[in-house]
């Protein structure tokens, strides 16, 4: 028998499930086999540009990526197993949440992609969360939706359909025009009871002035709702290409509703059922907190989403987290380079977290505000990254780091006492997955710290989202009949995970407290620079 027959055989194709996401620095594709085990990745880095006043993507790229991140998977498995990857059981795809893609009747972009992080539909976000009584985001898909109503944009009239970053993927690859009930929510607010856009909102939105005047109504033009677990269409002929334009990958193979990068990352961390919670922290962070009863009150601050199966949950989510940390990163190595050294990227960031843990009490009396883009949390359109130091300000490496750190978490730690303090919600330990936990501890230790709850890291939280979208393909075909997401999570994926887990120090969060007394300080500052500086 020959070496490829003997790898062939070492390989069951039929066992296999991938999970796509598209991040906003990375689109990553990962392959898991039926222990749930990654076996093969790949990715491809991408940005956000800042276009006519918009954050964006060219559409274009998303197919350049996909097909990028997938040739790399593709030739990891030839490499490992000897074969050419042709099948899958199952298939995932997710994205950046939120945002806005309409399109005519002719399948047509009609504007460029507007992604989560614009912050310049203020207008309808205010107008909507007094309408509904609920806390509707400047980046949610309706948001963007009645801004450009709002603002009587020409495009409006010729919507036939509306859908997120991850649904539009998934609707080129099968024609169907669905998407999964956690990444609708961020499009619309949810009824938990019916698993869908909650109709007496919808209700009271197509009864608006303005929207009678059009020749749609909303159920018209956005996309279906799934709860994970429903076959959500197969991989055509044509959508096989666009992934794999070599022809290798077969079509027929089933999807799993698309689903938002919140949703993956609440399966990732194993956090989906009540009283769990999860933080996600790369380019932008959020925390998910899955609630026993709702919230008494409606808060600008909180996000009102659901899981993967539709349970309701609150979210704290910041436009801003590791941007800053990552411009300054780059300055560091272009320094390295200059002086005619070299740096992997992985030992960069990891040196640089590490020395924030040498760094004075005190931070040496340093302060930045790490806003590259607006900030509803703190009420800002807009953002201006800022670094101060006062003349006794004491500069060094390890108090700069920490400062930067301190600075990404200080948003999200406003959000989070809202939960805590106002609404009494129990967060027995927050699992955090995503780039800001690569570096082991350090990242770990200092959000426990901030926000005084233990914070739980697990092997698989480099992995993150794309794996958590693999896992909900893996669902859609694995499942026993009648099983929920919480006991196939539970019992077959996370059943011998050994988590790590690090309680918040006394000395941590005391010193994190008089960091936020500076950080409130210079957010005037920072709403001054955003007036001035333009």
């Amino acid at each position: 028998m020959s070496a490829e027959s003997k790898n062939t055989l070492s390989l069951d194709q039929n066992t296999l499930s991938l999970g796509i996401e598209f991040g906003s620095t990375r689109v990553k594709a990962v392959l898991i086999d039926d222990t749930f085990a990654p076996i093969a990745s790949g990715a491809y880095d991408w940005e956000n540009r800042l276009i006519d006043g918009y954050w964006t993507y060219d559409l274009e790229e998303v197919w350049s990526g996909l097909q990028s991140a997938y040739k790399n998977l593709f030739e990891e498995v030839k490499q490992k197993y000897g074969v050419n990857l042709t099948r899958v059981s199952s298939i995932g795809f997710s994205g950046m949440m939120h945002g806005y893609l309409s399109f005519n009747k002719n399948e047509e972009l009609l504007v460029p992609f507007r992604t989560w992080r614009n912050t310049t539909t203020d207008a309808a976000s205010r107008k909507l969360t007094k309408l509904f009584s609920f806390n509707i985001p400047h980046r949610w898909s309706i948001s963007h939706l009645y801004q450009a109503i709002l603002n009587d944009e020409p495009h409006v009239q010729e919507i036939d359909f509306v859908t997120t970053l991850a649904g539009y993927v998934h609707w080129k690859l099968t024609g169907e025009k669905v998407v999964g009930v956690g990444e609708a929510a961020g499009m619309f607010p949810i009824d938990s009871e019916t698993i869908d856009f909650d109709k007496n909102r919808i209700d009271q939105f197509n009864a608006l002035s303005e929207i009678k005047a059009l020749d749609w109504t909303l159920t018209e033009i956005f996309p279906k709702v799934l709860a994970a677990g429903s076959v959500a269409g197969s991989l055509t002929l044509e959508g096989a290409k666009l992934i794999d334009p070599t022809g290798h990958l077969m079509a027929g193979i089933p999807f799993c509703p698309p689903e938002g990068d919140a949703g993956t990352g609440m399966v990732a961390t194993n956090s989906v059922a009540e009283r769990t919670g999860n933080v996600s922290a790369g380019t932008s962070v959020f925390s998910m907190i899955v609630l026993e009863e709702p919230l008494s009150n409606y808060y600008e601050e909180i996000d009102m989403v659901t899981t993967p199966t539709g349970k309701p949950t609150a979210m704290v989510h910041c436009n801003n987290f590791t941007t800053d940390i990552n411009a300054w990163a780059k300055l560091f190595g272009e320094l390295i380079e200059a002086l005619g050294l070299s740096v992997d990227k992985d030992q960069l960031f990891t040196t640089l977290f590490e020395k924030s843990l040498e760094a004075d009490s005190d931070g040496g009396k340093l302060v930045s505000c790490n806003y590259y883009s607006g900030e509803p949390i703190t009420g800002l359109e807009e953002g201006r990254p800022l670094f101060v130091q006062m003349p006794d300000s004491i500069l060094s490496l390890p108090n700069f780091m920490r400062t930067q750190i301190y600075s990404a978490l200080a948003t999200l730690k406003m959000g989070m006492d809202i939960l805590i303090s106002k609404e009494d919600v129990q967060v027995e330990q927050l699992l955090g997955h995503g780039g800001f936990f690569r570096t082991k501890y350090v990242g770990q230790k200092m959000m426990a710290d901030a926000l005084n709850v233990p914070v739980t890291v697990m092997e698989t939280a480099g992995e993150g989202g794309p794996w958590g979208m693999a896992l909900l393909a893996s669902y859609l075909v694995k499942k026993e009949e009648g099983q929920t997401l919480e006991s196939f999570l539970g019992e077959q994926v996370f059943s011998i995970e050994v988590p790590n887990t690090l309680k918040p120090s006394k000395t941590g969060s005391n010193d994190f407290n008089e960091f936020m007394k500076r950080y409130t300080m210079i957010l005037d500052v920072e709403k001054q620079a955003v007036q001035s500086l333009k």
